[in-house]
């Protein structure tokens, strides 16, 4: 199944560690289906931590008709495991990666040596040539380990001279922040199609914990609005479904080719989110 919106979304999943959990990804997989993405994502843990249960959910979704695409990283892996992956991929129907630079799993020494996205691109294009789609990772409120604005554009041009297809990007809550590291994108010779990387607001406290670590930047009146409606479920799954899906309106209006949701493997609020934009 591909995707027939006119506006291309794709949907992220992380491999579930149970039964249960595998069950209500399916579920998710199903419903999401329904309104054609054009792939399903699968998100592939530090050092290769869950490549047997990325594998699994990759290659039960290309059973089920969808094109779904496997993030990989060469975390501490040696490059034959690597390639040894690529061509199983290849074997069994994939077009479409994710590369990253990923984390080292714990227990590597200072010394260890993370192979950067680029590095990683060269290598799929050497060994697979044209086979994959390869889409890459994006920061429109720049990486937090990056110099300066202007060094992590360069490092993305880096990731595309290598042979990338298309960029996703860390996920935000300014859409002015995506238009301006457009524009900056474009002034440095970028000109692959860039989607903008949408978290729908479920579990505020989570979220913020995490967008410390990520330096993704949730704006204070934001902050401010959802902790005001904690004691009123229903207004604050209001709030949050409207807010999220004004942003992608105007993200589309900014020129975005397409959207990314990160659905945490969740139907909601993703499904209603879409249902807004009247993708389905």
């Amino acid at each position: 199944m591909t995707g027939t919106n006119q506006h291309p979304v794709s949907f992220e999943f992380f491999p579930p560690k149970t039964e249960v959990g595998m069950n209500k990804l399916q579920e998710t997989r199903r419903v999401l289906g329904q309104m054609n993405p054009e792939y399903f994502s699968v998100t592939y843990g530090a050092g290769g931590s869950t490549r047997d249960n990325t594998k699994k959910v990759v290659f039960d979704g290309i059973d089920a008709g969808f094109n779904t695409a496997p993030h990989l990283s060469f975390g501490g892996d040696e490059k034959e495991a690597i390639l040894n992956l690529l061509k199983e991929y290849q074997a069994n129907g994939v077009s479409r990666i994710v590369a990253l630079r990923g984390d080292l799993p714990s227990g590597f020494g200072a010394g260890s040596r993370l192979v950067h996205a680029n590095e990683l691109v060269s290598f799929i294009r050497e060994h697979t040539g044209d086979h994959f789609q390869l889409a890459v990772a994006a920061y429109p409120e720049i990486h937090p380990e990056a110099e300066s604005y202007d060094t992590d554009i360069h490092f993305l041009k880096q990731k595309f001279d290598a042979g990338a297809n298309s960029a996703i990007t860390q996920y935000f809550f300014n859409p002015d922040a995506y238009a301006f590291f457009i524009e900056r994108c474009q002034k440095a010779g970028i000109d692959q199609p860039i989607y903008p990387g949408i978290m729908p607001i479920t579990n505020f406290d989570n979220l913020k914990r995490f967008s410390q670590s990520c330096g993704a930047e949730i704006p204070r009146w934001l902050t401010y609005r959802v902790e005001s409606l904690k004691d009123s479920p229903d207004d604050l799954k209001s709030f949050c479904t409207d807010f999220m899906t004004s942003l992608c309106e105007k993200l589309l209006s900014y020129g975005a080719p397409g959207l990314h949701f990160y659905t945490m493997n969740q139907i909601e609020p993703t499904q209603s989110i879409c249902h807004n934009l009247n993708i389905k």
